[in-house]
């Protein structure tokens, strides 16, 4: 028997039948491992599978049947013979090929065996899908956190948490907070190609407050030369420096730029280059 190896067990049954010759119905199959999707994309297993096809092909036997027929006859009749064969051996094929398709459309044991285009997700399909998963995640952690909500929406995962544990999870500056969103935003933009919101508590309500009232001098000097920037932001707080300069100054260019001396990161607002 021989080893196969795929994400899928269909697909695993599928790469089995093409590569021993024969239909999915004729394999002898064992499973060794179940695939399994994890949790957060971590911790996934692929679908393992030995499988053998206990009856060679026709065409096979009937050209072990010529070979040994051959050295009996003269070489016009082995030519004549073998031209016979191989028409004989083409129809055999053609037959085998349609058999299997018949078989695979009409044998419900079939169905199933082939993977199917997967139908896309709708917003709520997704934001259930990840609150599933997250809330799983959580409760696997030494947090406290019994509120776990997802909404989707413009393209944007909103995830908010609560519980008594939330200011452990936000942490001192809110580095344990910047560290959550940065792996949160890994998993759900690989997976689903979605940006991420993340709110603890009020921690990212609280920091929004905070950034527009250190932003306000900012604003008027950009007003009054035209250009501007703002000092050095920690994690989250340059996103929403980043959104709350484009929404005032649609008009220029806003753009996040890291220091070259302490590779911090900042918001500079110029007046695009046009000629």
């Amino acid at each position: 028997m021989k080893k196969f190896v795929a994400d899928t067990l269909e697909e695993a049954y599928k790469i089995a039948a093409e590569t021993l010759g024969c239909s999915v119905s004729e394999l002898k199959v064992e499973v060794v491992q179940y695939p399994t999707k994890g949790i957060m994309g971590l911790f996934a297993k692929e679908a393992i599978i030995v499988a053998a096809c206990p009856d060679l092909p026709k065409a096979a036997v009937i050209q072990e049947d010529v070979a040994d027929v051959a050295p009996e006859t003269d070489a016009g009749s082995v030519a004549s013979e073998a031209e016979e064969t191989d028409v004989q051996t083409a129809t055999e094929e053609e037959m085998e090929e349609e058999s299997d398709a018949t078989l695979a459309q009409d044998d419900p044991s079939v169905e199933g065996f082939f993977e199917e285009e997967p139908v896309p997700l709708s917003d709520e399909e997704i934001a259930r899908e990840i609150e599933t998963d997250l809330k799983a995640l959580i409760e696997t952690s030494c947090f406290d956190i019994d509120i776990v909500e997802v909404d989707v929406r413009d393209s944007t995962a909103l995830i908010f948490l609560d519980g008594n544990d939330a200011a452990l999870l936000i942490g001192k500056e809110g580095y344990r907070y910047n560290a959550l969103s940065y792996i949160l935003y890994n998993w759900i933009h690989a997976k689903y190609g979605l940006y991420v919101k993340l709110e603890i508590a009020q921690f990212l309500t609280m920091q929004q407050e905070m950034i527009r009232n250190y932003l306000v001098p900012v604003i008027e000097e950009i007003r009054a030369n035209g250009r501007g920037r703002t000092k050095v932001l920690d994690g989250i707080l340059v996103q929403i420096a980043l959104e709350e300069l484009r929404a005032t100054f649609p008009d220029k260019y806003v753009a996040i730029k890291t220091d070259r001396y302490n590779g911090g990161k900042y918001v500079i607002v110029n007046a695009f280059n046009r000629r």
